[in-house]
């Protein structure tokens, strides 16, 4: 268990997300990533957390709500299949999750709390799979996909944010 999956268990898409995550222990690794992403984003300013660095892209706190939004989807994805419901489930549009969800109301403490609540909830489901479901794929956006995938996918999705938070968002 906890292998990074091989091509063929997700979408070509969501490669250069696991490709970012590195070999080892995927717990561990989440971990590490909350600790290091509530450090960071810890002593940001009201004004900072609202900064956009161009026309049309997402404030910080949107970013923060963005990842947080799609760390659940992704877990579910992965419960569902891991419990061998065969049901194709639906794709989402992130655009319009962040446009209706209001995140630039909230205080980005606010959402890191949120985000360290999703981050441990992610963490305990995926302590308690089995061996076996771990390559248990599904349907997802029309799309094959296994639980490996869908583990690594969240892990490398928030990575993939932190770095565009660090060259973009705080200059």
């Amino acid at each position: 268990m906890w292998t990074k999956p091989r091509n063929e268990e997700f979408p070509a898409y969501f490669g250069k997300y696991i490709d970012l995550v590195s070999e080892g222990y995927l717990e561990e690794t989440l971990r590490t990533q909350l600790e290091n992403t509530t450090i960071l984003l810890s002593d940001i300013s009201e004004t900072q957390s609202n900064y956009r660095y161009a026309f049309g892209k997402w404030t910080l706190k949107e970013v923060v709500g963005h990842i947080i939004d799609t760390e659940r989807i992704m877990s579910y994805r992965l419960l569902h299949i891991a419990r061998g419901d065969k049901t194709p489930l639906a794709g989402y549009d992130d655009e319009k999750y962040v446009k209706e969800a209001s995140f630039d109301s909230r205080s980005l403490p606010d959402l890191l709390e949120e985000f360290t609540v999703v981050r441990h909830s992610t963490i305990s489901l995926l302590r308690g799979l089995s061996e076996e479901v771990w390559s248990r794929k599904g349907i997802a956006n029309n799309n094959e996909i296994s639980v490996s995938a869908l583990a690594y996918i969240i892990a490398g999705h928030e990575l993939h944010h932190v770095n565009i938070i660090k060259e973009k968002y705080l200059i």
